[in-house]
């Protein structure tokens, strides 16, 4: 009895092998870049729209998706345009990514669409789960990543609330800037997200206009914002 357990044993880990050497075959690796710099990005977020795998690049700028040959995989990052891949094999990829200036148009609209990550990604939420009685899934790399992806998630849902009270079409309603200038300001000037959770329309009202009398004291020159990385 005790041998035949010991078979089952050996029977169990060289399933647990070859599942995990199954999967590491459909796992694609690369890093993603910035255009300007040719600094390795982290926190840059993939999405493979064919099989709606989701994943982040690590500090280094590593990432790692499950994907197949005529997949497509989609690389997003504030400030920088989106960039495509289509995958025609499985080798090591190299994504650069570069800067534009945010369109405050598409960003309302974009604000507009309800997003539900733990609708649109439930097994994002299932796996950053820590089990009492399965700890090393505390550990385990796909864990660690899906712990990643929700805070990832949390900042985005808040980002997008952010775009929703804070549109370009209430800002230009509330002060007489336009064009560039109120794209500048409203920059410049992007609310907390603790004041966008009041919900409170009348000091929503007030910060933009005590936040134009700044913009105005300012020098003329000095009402741009300070690009990243200075």
């Amino acid at each position: 009895m005790k041998q035949l357990t010991l078979k089952q044993y050996a029977l169990f880990l060289s399933l647990l092998f070859f599942t995990a050497f199954a999967q590491a075959q459909d796992m694609l690796r690369g890093t993603v870049y910035d255009g300007a710099s040719g600094n390795r990005m982290a926190d840059v977020f993939i999405k493979n729209t064919t099989n709606n795998q989701v994943a982040l690049t690590d500090k280094k700028g590593n990432f790692t998706i499950k994907a197949a040959p005529g997949h497509l995989l989609i690389f997003t990052s504030p400030t920088y345009t989106n960039d495509t891949l289509y995958v025609t094999n499985m080798r090591e990829k190299r994504v650069t990514l570069n800067t534009t200036r945010i369109d405050l148009k598409q960003v309302t609209v974009t604000a507009r669409a309800n997003f539900n990550p733990e609708t649109e990604y439930p097994e994002v939420y299932q796996k950053s789960k820590v089990y009492a009685l399965s700890p090393s899934s505390w550990f385990s790399s796909e864990g660690r990543n899906a712990r990643r992806l929700k805070k990832y998630f949390k900042r985005e849902v808040r980002e997008r609330k952010i775009d929703s009270a804070f549109s370009k079409v209430y800002v230009s309603s509330v002060i007489p800037l336009r064009g560039q200038e109120l794209e500048d300001f409203m920059t410049m000037y992007r609310p907390s997200y603790d004041l966008v959770e009041k919900n409170d329309r009348e000091l929503m009202m007030l910060y933009i206009n005590d936040s134009y009398k700044k913009f105005m004291a300012l020098p003329p020159e000095k009402r741009k914002p300070t690009p990243l990385g200075q």
